[in-house]
């Protein structure tokens, strides 16, 4: 059946009607539309933040209030919330300018202006209603120079557990060119976090968010997944997700030895405490498979045949897709996952685009370097 998940009501008379034990909030609009608030308020345990929780992925301004006051390292910034404002707080900063629409924007509220010109040009843009509501404030941000990675914790409000790391793909084309998609492809683990470096993430950053939000009376329960940079000074947060994120949940899962819905279940009854996760030693890599016209306006309907992609082992995750008349076609951006694992990025690398070659999807395209950076770096060691 279908389920409007902003039909609150609804939603909670299915999982009454179905005797549904948890409720794993996936996508980030329910969690700021606050289901889970009212999904808790019936008895129902929940996987995801609450509504105020949800903030630091909801605002990009109420979290880096929260940095401030909390003392994490991240990017200078100012809020704006008018497009005169904007421009006047340009000149606090110099080039490239990092613009960010204050809400959520589906991972494409992100502009990185290499001159004054440009970010005039785009702040005018965001303000002129580019992102909609999401783009009623924008935060301006000093540019970090460093490598991205993610890293992932889960709490239950209290304890907090690490769940790994990745590396995602922003960029739309080969060479990180072009603009700011959901995530082109991504990688687990990320060698460029190492052990010492994810022990100060835990201890600078993750675990300073979860006491500040706890005192603060908005304790985090679910996952969260810390966006850095890794600068000369050490880990910097660029932004929090508030979910498990796409690609980087696809290599994830591929990487995880535990049982998971013990785990999510922990973190909604606030019992994490003492939890051990394991994860196989492998490397996982996902390429994103996305319809042409993505990131912009994606080609639906296009007819996927996946062959034998998964024939040697590889997973193809379904993200936007559907059926027509018993055919599989394209319904989305970013429409397939195809993702496999190896003793190395490059090993996983080489199986994953085997199995890429073996999708049929003549109105699809994909980045062909997915883990470029970690392959050059095996490839001279």
């Amino acid at each position: 059946m279908a389920l409007d998940v902003t039909d609150h009501g609804a939603v909670i008379a299915f999982c009454a009607d179905k005797q549904i034990g948890l409720v794993v909030i996936g996508p980030e609009a329910p969690l700021v539309d606050g289901l889970s608030d009212s999904l808790r308020a019936s008895g129902v345990p929940v996987f995801g933040p609450s509504q105020a929780a949800a903030q630091l992925e909801g605002s990009k301004g109420f979290t880096k209030d929260m940095c401030a006051r909390a003392g994490i390292p991240t990017a200078g910034f100012v809020r704006t919330s008018s497009l005169e404002e904007a421009r006047t707080a340009l000149a606090r900063f110099a080039a490239p300018y990092v613009l960010k629409a204050d809400g959520l924007a589906a991972g494409k509220g992100v502009v990185i202006a290499e001159t004054l010109a440009e970010a005039e040009d785009a702040l005018a843009d965001m303000f002129g209603g580019a992102f909609g509501g999401a783009g009623a404030q924008v935060v301006i941000e000093e540019f970090m120079q460093g490598e991205e990675a993610s890293f992932f914790a889960l709490t239950d409000g209290a304890a907090i557990v690490p769940f790994g790391s990745a590396q995602d793909h922003k960029r739309v084309g080969d060479g990180d060119v072009g603009p700011n998609t959901g995530g082109m492809g991504a990688y687990s683990p990320a060698p460029v976090l190492t052990p010492e470096l994810q022990a100060r993430v835990m201890a600078e950053i993750i675990a300073p968010t979860v006491q500040a939000m706890r005192e603060e009376g908005n304790p985090y329960q679910g996952v969260l997944f810390a966006g850095l940079m890794l600068t000369a000074d050490g880990p910097k947060l660029i932004e929090y997700n508030a979910r498990f994120g796409d690609p980087e949940c696809q290599v994830l899962m591929m990487r995880l030895q535990s049982d998971l819905v013990p785990i999510l279940l922990a973190c909604a009854l606030g019992t994490l405490e003492g939890v051990e996760i394991a994860f196989r030693p492998e490397t996982a890599l996902t390429v994103v498979m996305a319809a042409k016209g993505y990131p912009g306006t994606p080609e639906k309907g296009g007819a996927i045949a996946l062959g034998d992609a998964e024939a040697e082992g590889a997973k193809v995750f379904h993200a936007g897709t559907a059926l027509a008349d018993g055919a599989l076609v394209a319904s989305g951006g970013r429409v397939l996952n195809v993702t496999a694992t190896g003793a190395s990025v490059t090993e996983a690398q080489a199986r994953a685009y085997d199995a890429v070659d073996k999708v049929n999807f003549p109105s699809g395209f994909c980045r062909r370097d997915i883990g470029h950076r970690e392959v050059a770096r095996e490839a001279s060691a």
